[in-house]
């Protein structure tokens, strides 16, 4: 299928998953992500706060248990530059404030930033992945954009609620692959 076929079957999927699977499967992939996750060595995380209108996966828990058991890692958020499309990294801590921006995504008020160069790990939304590890998202590219701006070192890992399909049928080389594949039934490298 299409990417576009994915979105909207994925999508759907997604926005109609209860409170309770949500909260299930949000759990369920926090629990794999620091299972199959080395942070020994990690300075700065860069995940994704859920949109809610689109019942994301609720990964306050990954920032919480950040927060609490790996104080060595610095979390950080994307904020969106409107004006270029481009995503900026912004420290996210307990205490920080944060304000919607026009697509509905919380964002920080501070301007504390993080380099782009400096992550070492991403956490990537995405509403289906294949098992090429191509993602399909929203549509409108901020991910790819930054991902190709990232260290080659840095892991890059796919968060979805769904197991990957066989394939994506238009994904091309300017798709920036993940490295792992976590989803609430499982994780893949």
């Amino acid at each position: 299928m299409t990417k576009s076929e994915l979105r909207k079957i994925y999508l759907d999927k997604q926005i109609s998953l209860t409170a309770d699977e949500r909260e299930a499967k949000s759990h369920a992939i926090a629990d794999l992500f620091f299972q199959e996750t080395d942070l020994t060595n990690t300075r700065f995380l860069h995940c994704f706060i859920a949109i809610q209108k689109f019942n994301e996966i609720d990964t306050s828990i990954i920032f919480e248990r950040l927060w609490v058991e790996y104080q060595h890692v610095t979390t950080v958020v994307p904020r969106v530059v409107i004006a270029t499309g481009d995503m900026e990294n912004l420290v996210f801590g307990p205490e920080t404030e944060t304000v919607q921006n026009a697509w509905d995504i919380h964002e920080p008020t501070h301007n504390d930033y993080v380099l782009t160069r400096e992550l070492d790990i991403v956490l990537v939304p995405g509403l289906a992945f294949d098992r090429d590890d191509h993602r399909v998202g929203y549509g409108k590219g901020f991910y790819d954009r930054f991902l190709a701006k990232c260290r080659p070192d840095c892991l890059k890992v796919g968060l979805s609620y769904f197991a990957p399909v066989d394939k994506i049928s238009d994904a091309w080389d300017g798709d920036i692959r993940v490295d792992q594949l976590i989803t609430s039934e499982g994780a893949l490298r």
